[in-house]
């Protein structure tokens, strides 16, 4: 079958994750030429890959061939391969398996090399791969960023503890982990900290914040809940549509542009003092629930960006 030629918008995830379905529904809505490469059916996907002076390739979905040269823009949304059900049961040494993992790193190259627009070259986005040097470049823009200890020393975090009295404890990485306070019932298992490089924070009390920053625009809400992660809260967790201070709106625009991120979720918090933290950059983050509760057409402005193109 001949490669389609007219301008697309590629949507590289799962149909049911909520990013994805709302951004997909609005460019239906509008009009919007939009391809689904469902990871779920990568047994039925084909791509391969030119690079000399420039960059051309197809992409085969269930008999249909695009062009990826007229692929105009990208939402990558990948999940880990490792967790589709049909590629684990399938197995490491399986043929299914091998097949993902090509088409993965072959999309991923693509994604690098593309002039197309991306929302978010991977590339950019390894820069939430590492919490400290992440931090380093959030407190360049003003920022507070809190007193932090990373270490395999259990006699130096109950150290930090003792020095800080409220601390909590999290990922290094950019893998998600549950933000946790430390209690008294940690104490035994401080002990496991030597084998497990372990991120400590001083606890910052105060309001917090949700901010997506889609290119230049800014959807703010603040999040109250009694918990010390409100994305695992069992209790209450409300959430309020609010404005930015215009200087804090404008250094978190700057912080997603300095990390070359055209979609961006920063959690923020304020202290009773006035001072503005800032505690991490997620370059892939699912607006959808801060969206469904406080009303902010944050999917409406990706889907924006995304047709507007390179």
């Amino acid at each position: 079958m001949r490669a389609t030629s007219s301008k697309i918008i590629l949507l590289w995830g799962l149909p049911v994750d909520p990013p994805i379905a709302a951004v997909r529904d609005i460019l239906a809505q509008a009009g919007c030429e939009t391809v689904l490469l469902d990871q779920r059916a990568v047994h039925e996907t084909e791509v391969e890959l030119v690079v000399g002076k420039g960059v051309e390739g197809l992409l085969r979905i269930r008999g249909e061939t695009f062009d990826l040269a007229t692929v105009d823009a990208v939402y990558l949304r990948p999940h880990d391969l490792h967790k589709l059900s049909a590629i684990a049961s399938a197995g490491e040494e399986s043929e299914l398996w091998r097949h993902a993992l090509a088409v993965e790193d072959i999309l991923l190259s693509w994604s690098e090399l593309t002039p197309a627009l991306v929302l978010n070259r991977p590339s950019d986005m390894e820069v939430n791969s590492s919490k400290p040097y992440q931090g380093s470049l959030i407190e360049s823009f003003g920022f507070q960023i809190p007193d932090t200890l990373i270490t395999t020393d259990p006699d130096r975090a109950l150290e930090f503890w003792r020095q800080h009295d409220e601390v909590i404890y999290k990922s290094v990485s950019g893998i998600r982990s549950i933000v946790s306070r430390l209690t008294p019932g940690h104490i035994q298992r401080f002990g496991d900290i030597a084998s497990c490089p372990t991120q400590f924070q001083q606890y910052v009390p105060g309001t917090e914040y949700r901010v997506h920053v889609v290119r230049e625009e800014v959807f703010a809400c603040t999040v109250d809940s009694d918990a010390d992660d409100y994305r695992y809260a069992t209790g209450r967790v409300d959430m309020y549509a609010c404005d930015l201070p215009g200087d804090v709106a404008t250094r978190c625009k700057m912080v997603a542009e300095s990390m070359n991120l055209l979609l961006a979720g920063l959690d923020l918090r304020r202290t009773c003092e006035g001072r503005w933290y800032c505690f991490e950059v997620n370059p892939s983050p699912a607006f959808t629930c801060f969206q469904q509760v406080t009303g902010q057409p944050i999917a409406e402005a990706v889907a924006n960006l995304l047709a507007s193109g390179a």
